[in-house]
């Protein structure tokens, strides 16, 4: 210990227990060491909490950079960090921890709630983070891949830490990351995918002695090349019907920037933590906006389309337009057989949480559907291919400095023949 600015030492059991000045924005604390060797851990109270993550090959991003909080975040001792196997190996199983070498999606949500929690001079708890990802190509193969299963040896990991501590074990969240890498084709297909998989993990993990998880998921808009895939129909599917699964989908991918390589910034990859921690500190309350329901109005010549959505606030249409979704505010019409323009997006005043979509004319097409940030064609100067101008009321300064609000998840609905001004409110 001649090396660490330590005080106050003494044995506790199979650990050495000090008082420290060690690097990280924690300060001055209560720290612990094996006897045998091993990593430093925070002395923190209560449980130990997991972040897991599971998904493909973007789920194992992440920042190269240090932790905040180097004592209090920390992966299973098996020397791969927090990105995981990549599906290529079994994980081992382990009791120890040890540092982040680099900060994945869920390294940066505990660092996040790491962040609030000492802005507001409350406990800092302990997290154990791992992202295990795999080379699937659809939703019903992650569930039965490697990736899952080395997930569930984390979960374990998890336990043997805790125990190890004295300390019970229990997983914060379960985050989900797989979307544009399914190539099935089918939307239906991804979404059981989804809920199959969602289910088994369930189950493992009561195997494992956890309770029931909140899943963590951001509903994807696609990429400059990729814009239509049936999986982010899929997902939309799924934001409505998740069964009695606790999924939340904290945000839609239309509002981070991309790089050249159409893979999140090192800038976005730190506001998705956000507005993930965002929605784990609000719990299976949180949802953005959502539209659900698209018809078109007898009462104005079938040239105007009412769109309703469920949010947790009035909807607000974005006048300053930041993601650069333009005047149809990220709608477009897809079916017509006529060439038809939005010309306008506006409240309705008789409800809050609609919008009506003015048309050029009166749409003709027996398959008319109308889209939210799907499907678009890339624009020069636009944020992502598709994007919208649609949110409510929420927003939050993130430590990038950034605005960040809860936007309007993407969606492709059908539209219908309305039966009035009144009909759908």
């Amino acid at each position: 210990m001649e090396d660490i600015d330590a005080w106050d030492l003494h044995r506790d059991g199979d650990w050495l227990v000090f008082s420290a000045r060690m690097p990280g924005r924690q300060g001055a604390r209560s720290f612990r060491r094996p006897l045998a060797g091993g990593a430093i851990i925070a002395d923190a109270p209560g449980p130990v909490y997991g972040i897991l993550g599971l998904g493909g090959a973007r789920a194992a991003l992440a920042n190269d950079q240090a932790s905040e909080f180097p004592q209090h975040i920390l992966a299973p001792a098996d020397d791969i960090g927090a990105v995981g196997h990549a599906g290529v190996e079994r994980a081992a199983e382990t009791a120890a921890l040890e540092p982040l070498r680099e900060m994945t999606h869920e390294a940066l949500v505990a660092e996040t709630l790491l962040s609030w929690q000492l802005e507001k001079f409350a406990a800092l708890p302990l997290f154990v983070v791992r992202a295990e990802t795999d080379t699937a190509t659809s939703a019903a193969e992650l569930g039965r891949g490697e990736a899952y299963e080395n997930l569930l040896v984390a979960a374990a990991n998890l336990s043997r830490a805790a125990a190890s501590l004295g300390k019970d074990a229990r997983i914060k969240a379960v985050t989900l990351d797989f979307a544009l890498e399914d190539q099935g084709g089918d939307a239906l297909a991804y979404r059981d995918g989804m809920l199959a998989l969602m289910r088994r993990i369930e189950e493992g993990l009561a195997r494992l002695g956890y309770d029931r998880p909140l899943f963590l998921a951001r509903m994807e808009s696609g990429t400059a090349e990729l814009t239509g895939a049936a999986a982010i129909e899929g997902q939309w599917e799924l934001a409505w019907n998740h069964g009695d699964h606790r999924l939340i989908f904290s945000a839609p991918g239309y509002m981070f920037a991309l790089d050249e390589h159409d893979r999140p910034t090192p800038e976005a990859r730190r506001e998705m933590a956000e507005m993930s921690a965002a929605a784990l500190a609000e719990g299976d309350g949180w949802h953005c906006p959502r539209f659900h329901l698209a018809e078109l109005l007898p009462d104005e010549g079938m040239k105007a389309i009412r769109v309703v959505a469920r949010a947790m606030g009035d909807l607000v249409i974005d006048a300053e337009d930041p993601l650069g979704a333009g005047k149809a505010r990220g709608f477009a019409l897809h079916g017509a057989e006529n060439a038809v323009k939005i010309t306008s997006v506006d409240h309705d005043p008789k409800d809050a949480q609609s919008l009506i979509l003015r048309l050029d004319k009166a749409p003709k097409g027996s398959d008319l559907r109308l889209a939210y940030a799907y499907g678009a064609k890339p624009r020069p100067g636009a944020y992502p291919a598709n994007c919208g101008a649609v949110r409510d009321g929420w927003s939050h300064i993130a430590a990038t400095g950034r605005l960040l609000h809860r936007w309007a998840l993407p969606c492709l609905l059908p539209v219908h023949p309305g039966g009035g001004a009144d009909a759908g409110a």
